[in-house]
């Protein structure tokens, strides 16, 4: 036996892996789970939740260092556990007379719908259902009683042994044909009773051993089955997506059944005390009449709205809406219930946090501020800032919206605009995706294997389900559009085709899907730029209030830097010249300088790009209005300028008066074996200073010009040195650069103040930032090439094996996505901390694609960098995660 020794007494004490309800509260979440810890709470505010208890996520760690093994430890206290739960609702585990069935269901700290297992009427076997039917000779109790243990059977076959759910699916089908009737419901009995037996019989068949008729040992089975499903592999995607650490591990919780499905006075259902989708306060919500938890989930029938509740159980409706208020005000943020009826009698399953749409999180916390629940720091807390992507997705434009006819309507479970090619699974979804094709992802209803076909689509649309089905939720936390439960469509999944309108959709067709309406269209409706205004508009000012950290963007044109200064953008922290190069014109020039053998003939080639540039920086100078704008001069190694097609080869020869021979010869030579680390960024204008004396020309005359144009403006160009190593190599070129600067706006006779700075992207820059600092006015973090550098991976290459490090749990996420803290993380902070004593006016930021990325963010603001620089449509995410950094950090 293992014990803890905990120290401040010398008390030695076994570990504590079981707590009852009554022993738990909500801040408990790290121990017992969001699940445990909120059925703990309720518990302890006196709502009626079936009295069981929770084994700790402590617990799951153990399981998965015991080699995948429940101790005996733990077993034993789960077992005291039931005792006790025997105790309180005067049932027994396996008795004849008056048998405790019970629910075992996951509970993670952080809220992970659909992902995790769940099994549903444990306790059941041939004895105990004989038993109960002795006792009670009703039709309709034999009805149910059969139909639990049919389920039961059925989920635990699934969850637990893994044989697939539709190998019973298929027998429910045939059943229902051969009955003639369209719903579980109407099966009899007797049905159900033949289905319970085709059931074992499937399961022997595929296991080879008997349905296992012992609830100790269902019950061991079952909860190691939940801790197993924290590491299958739609858990996995859903954790790295969401930056939930695999080491948490998920609670267990165990409780009383309380039966929907008992007879036509239970029922069960999902409430949200506000509308996920827009979040109007108002309540949401779906109910389903002698039925169980998972039906409503996993959208097999689809449900009433929840006011149609108060029509058929008045009481438990009025108290419901009690509870609703209760918990509103306890926990001050939307709840998401899940609760069932049994005999006219309300008993809550579970409360959390509802999940939802961005739009809806910002009017939450918009509205919870006016209704004095919470301050505007902690609104804008509570924001996920990676959901803001979402709003800024395109809308279908009004008008091209008034002249379409919808040719079908679902429910409108997941906000956006989405139109796309149809396929017909998670498979399909993905593999079109990856080759850049748009989808639309329509199923009969979704299941959480579906998630990375799901995360690929650009809108879900199924026949089944409701605003609560695995779909639903699922989509309105990734900001996916999502149009549920049109049971219009005639579905053919087998031969990849639907019906719709009496007309017959193929895989491939497009349709448009409108997830605020539920609106379904033919073919493709025209989309439109989102705003930023209202809710937005109002949660990002206090945002702006509260952050420290300045946030910029990355743009190489016009148009994306006035779409990130719409977005909030302050500067431009990184513009990359080379995009600006392979304009027609432009690349047949550059193509000339490359294979010129003379510095004149070189600095001819690029006199005739010089305008060019000029032109764009000029253009990018006027959009920013006297923000700054960061220049990085090139930085790709020549290779990639160089012609490959006969044509441009031949062209390219005439213009040089050389041979095709010539210049293939040329071209192959300037191919590398690791170009990443090859002749490029400040290495080129070591070798060839006239390309950085012509970009230098270009940008203080631009600058000059707008200067001139508009002497209201600041316009103080910084120019960005990539990929410097050595404190000597940014003197060269610096060298270069100041005295190409200084004879322009000598020669000008006018006064501008310009930067030159270098970008931090070789681990060797990092370690000697001392002295770099002496000789640059700024530092930039290239996070891209540093993260490459650092851990030796080529980022074109790494993605062929990452998922095997994530499979084996060496990393948890992509480094190239989210900013690797403790090793990239050192060295920048090392950088910050060598710099800045040695130049105390350099100012330093980041530009790697970590910039929009809201954990790296705030590591940003821990490190005490000036800005974040990230993509036009990551710059409202960058400032609220700066934001939260701040308030987090206070």
């Amino acid at each position: 036996m293992k014990y803890k020794v905990y120290v401040g007494g010398n008390k030695q004490m076994a570990n504590k892996w079981v707590y009852m309800f009554s022993e738990g509260d909500m801040t408990m979440r790290n121990l017992l789970g969001g699940k445990g810890a909120n059925l703990a709470e309720m518990t302890a505010i006196g709502l009626p939740v079936p009295q069981g208890f929770t084994i700790t996520t402590e617990a799951c760690t153990q399981y998965y260092e015991d080699g995948r093994k429940i101790n005996d430890e733990i077993m034993a206290q789960a077992m005291d556990g039931v005792k006790k739960m025997e105790e309180i609702n005067g049932k027994k585990f396996g008795d004849l007379e008056n048998p405790l069935l019970v629910s075992v269901r996951s509970g993670a700290r952080a809220s992970m719908p659909g992902m995790m297992d769940t099994i549903l009427n444990l306790g059941l076997n041939d004895d105990v259902v004989a038993a109960m039917i002795a006792h009670n000779p009703d039709p309709a109790f034999e009805r149910f009683v059969y139909d639990s243990y049919r389920r039961f059977i059925q989920m635990f076959s699934d969850v637990v042994m893994e044989v697939g759910k539709k190998y019973f699916e298929q027998l429910i089908d045939k059943m229902k044909e051969e009955k003639g009737v369209k719903f579980d419901v109407e099966l009899t009995a007797q049905d159900l009773k033949t289905l319970a037996e085709q059931f074992k019989a499937e399961y022997k068949n595929q296991l080879g051993t008997d349905f296992p008729s012992d609830p100790v040992e269902q019950l061991k089975l079952a909860i190691e089955a939940v801790f197993r499903s924290w590491d299958n592999p739609r858990a996995n995607v859903y954790r790295r997506d969401n930056d939930i650490p695999y080491s948490w591990g998920t609670a267990v919780n165990v409780m009383p059944m309380v039966f929907g499905n008992l007879n036509n006075e239970s029922g069960t259902g999902v409430a949200f005390t506000r509308d996920p989708a827009t979040g109007e306060k108002k309540l949401m919500g779906e109910f389903l009449i002698n039925a169980q938890g998972e039906d409503v989930v996993a959208g097999v029938r689809t449900p009433m709205p929840i006011a149609q509740m108060e029509q058929e159980f008045p009481d438990a409706y009025a108290e419901f809406i009690k509870v609703c208020e209760t918990l509103e005000n306890h926990y001050h943020d939307m709840q998401d219930m899940e609760f069932t009826v049994e005999n006219k009698k309300l008993y809550m399953l579970q409360c959390r946090n509802g999940k939802r749409t961005a739009q809806a999180a910002l009017q939450i916390a918009c509205d919870l501020v006016d209704e004095g629940h919470k301050t505007e720091e902690e609104a804008v807390a509570m924001i996920d800032p990676r959901n803001l992507d979402t709003l800024l997705h395109p809308q279908f434009d009004a008008a091209a919206l008034k002249a379409a006819t919808p040719m079908g309507k679902g429910l409108g479970a997941s906000p956006g605009a989405a139109c796309g090619k149809v396929v017909f699974t998670a498979d399909d979804a993905e593999a079109w995706a990856a080759r850049g094709e748009k989808v639309v992802l329509v199923r009969l209803e979704t299941s959480p294997e579906d998630i990375t076909g799901m995360k690929s689509a650009q809108g879900i649309l199924t026949v089944r389900g409701g605003m609560t089905s695995h779909a639903a939720v699922v989509a309105r936390g990734m900001g996916t559009c999502c149009v549920s439960g049109c049971g219009d469509i005639v579905m053919d999944e087998e031969n990849k085709k639907f019906t719709l309108a009496g007309k017959e959709f193929h895989e491939g067709d497009y349709i448009s899907i409108d997830g605020t309406t539920g609106n379904i269209y033919d073919g493709v409706i025209k989309t439109v730029d989102a705003q930023i205004a209202g809710t937005f508009g109002r949660v990002m000012a206090w945002a702006d209030k509260y952050r420290t950290l300045k946030v910029r963007t990355n743009a190489d044109t016009p148009a994306d830097a006035k779409k990130a200064r719409e977005l909030g953008a302050e500067g431009i922290g990184l513009c990359r010249t080379e995009h600006m190069f392979f304009d027609p014109e432009r690349i047949a020039a550059f193509r000339e300088m490359i294979c010129s053998d003379t510095v004149e003939e070189r600095e001819e080639a690029l006199n005739k790009i010089l305008p060019y540039q000029q032109g764009d920086f000029k253009a990018l100078y006027e959009a920013l209005e006297g923000n700054p704008v960061t220049i990085r001069f090139l930085d790709p190694p020549l290779h990639e300028f160089v012609p490959t097609e006969e044509a441009d080869i031949e062209k390219l020869a005439a213009a040089k008066n050389k041979s095709v021979e010539e210049i293939k010869a040329l071209c192959n030579s300037l191919h590398e074996f690791n170009p990443m680390m090859g002749h490029r960024g400040c290495r080129l204008a070591v070798t060839y200073p006239e390309i950085a004396k012509m970009q230098t020309k270009a940008v203080i005359r631009a600058a000059i010009e707008v200067q001139k144009e508009h002497p209201d403006w600041t316009v103080e160009p910084e120019i960005m040195i990539p990929l410097v190593c050595e404190v000597k190599e940014l003197k060269y070129v610096k060298k270069v650069v100041v005295e190409t600067a200084d004879a322009e706006i000598a020669a000008a006779g006018v006064d501008l103040k310009y930067e030159v700075g270098t970008m931090i992207e070789i681990p060797r820059a990092a370690l000697t930032a001392d002295e770099i600092a002496k000789e640059a006015d700024f530092f930039c973090f290239g996070t891209n090439d540093l993260t490459q550098m650092t851990f030796g991976f080529s980022r074109d290459d790494a993605g062929k094996f990452l998922n095997a490090y994530y499979d084996a749990k060496i990393f948890e996420n992509d480094p190239f996505a989210k900013l690797d803290q403790t090793g990239v993380g050192k060295l920048m902070d090392m950088a910050v901390k060598l710099g800045k004593p040695v130049n105390p006016k350099l100012h330093i930021g980041i530009c790697g694609e970590h910039g929009g990325d809201p954990s790296s963010v705030e590591f940003c603001h821990k490190i005490g960098l000036d800005y974040v620089s990230c993509s036009p449509f990551r710059v409202p995410i960058a400032r609220l995660a700066a934001a939260q950094a701040a308030i987090a950090n206070k």
